[in-house]
């Protein structure tokens, strides 16, 4: 008899420990999915000043766009939230839209080397943003779940994990990527 509520004891603690460490560990991944869209951004921002210099030297009288591209930089490289930062990104995006449309005018500023290598950067970076969004609430929907089903809820407050918000972008016409044409 013994060896039987020792047993069950035993299965109990191991289960209150796999619980705890599954639920340890999709907050983690989903710290790691956010840190990642973080890397995806800041290599964008970084990427930003060359796109705008290359397209100053063509359309000196754009400064407002390049105004409103420098201003959208600096808000979504000081966001920390999530929410602030999907709100900064998708207002980086739409000045972006601005820069790319204004570069559509110079028909030398688009056969420039240097500005259709940028070009291809930031599409690249794009699609990368776009997966790691994607990564991101992907790893949000199963902490979610996890932390409101049964039986891992019970073990939530115990590993001190909560529900996480999604990364949404605010404007629905803010969520489609930036037409970067060559």
């Amino acid at each position: 008899m013994e060896i039987i509520v020792i047993g069950a004891l035993a299965l109990l603690v191991i289960f209150v420990v796999a619980q705890y460490n599954r639920l340890v560990r999709l907050n983690i991944t989903v710290d790691e999915a956010f840190a990642q869209i973080e890397v995806q951004l800041k290599r964008r921002a970084d990427l930003i000043p060359n796109l705008v210099e290359t397209v100053k030297g063509y359309a000196k009288h754009e400064q407002g766009t390049f105004d409103a591209v420098v201003a959208a930089r600096a808000k979504a490289t000081s966001a920390s939230s999530v929410a602030d930062v999907a709100a900064a990104d998708g207002a980086l995006t739409n000045a972006l839209r601005g820069l790319l449309a204004v570069a559509e005018a110079y028909p030398d500023l688009k056969a420039s080397a240097n500005f259709l290598s940028l070009q291809e950067e930031l599409s690249t970076t794009e699609n990368k943003v776009s997966f790691a969004r994607q990564f991101y609430n992907d790893n949000v929907r199963s902490l979610n779940t996890a932390v409101k089903t049964i039986p891992t809820s019970f073990f939530a407050g115990l590993a001190k994990v909560s529900a996480r918000e999604f990364y949404e972008v605010e404007n629905a016409s803010d969520r489609n990527v930036p037409n970067v044409k060559f």
